[in-house]
């Protein structure tokens, strides 16, 4: 990854986004308090870092709403928008678009696109024929264990 081999199980690129196809907020913080939480860990990142982040994916980080009160496209959104935050050249994301309406998949296309057009590498796992024809450059396909190129 990015020129250098991992060798231990588990090792992780240092810069590396990832999203979860159900990701796990606490619900009675906000977006941005949920972010800036996580964005502690690391402290590679501030405010508008995180705001900018929220902002790229349609959610507003001026919000006083709790994450608890999020509908499940709105928490997909904010998953995509802690696995941008810190800026990564690697993005692994399962299932982003789980629970977006038709208008957010059109958004997180658009924005999957502007990523890849800064030169960012997305590895997506999609059950969706229509988001992997329209994002991916290569296609893969697993099958009872096999991986296969498909194009």
């Amino acid at each position: 990854i990015n020129g250098e081999k991992k060798k231990k199980p588990g090792e992780i690129p240092e810069s590396m986004g990832l999203i979860i196809e159900t990701p796990g907020f606490l619900p009675g913080y906000t977006a941005y308090q949920n972010l800036h939480f996580l964005a502690q860990i690391r402290g590679k990142i501030g405010k508008q870092e995180i705001d900018h982040a929220i902002s790229s994916v349609g959610l507003d980080p001026k919000s006083k709403k709790k994450v608890g009160a999020y509908s499940l496209g709105m928490r997909q959104r904010l998953g995509l928008a802690q696995a941008i935050m810190e800026d990564p050249d690697l993005l692994i994301l399962d299932e982003p678009m789980n629970g977006l309406d038709k208008d957010g998949v059109q958004d997180m296309r658009r924005y999957l696109l502007h990523l890849k057009e800064q030169g960012k590498t997305i590895l997506l796992a999609s059950h969706s024929a229509e988001d992997i024809s329209v994002l991916c450059d290569t296609v893969c396909e697993m099958d009872k264990g096999k991986l296969t190129i498909i194009s």
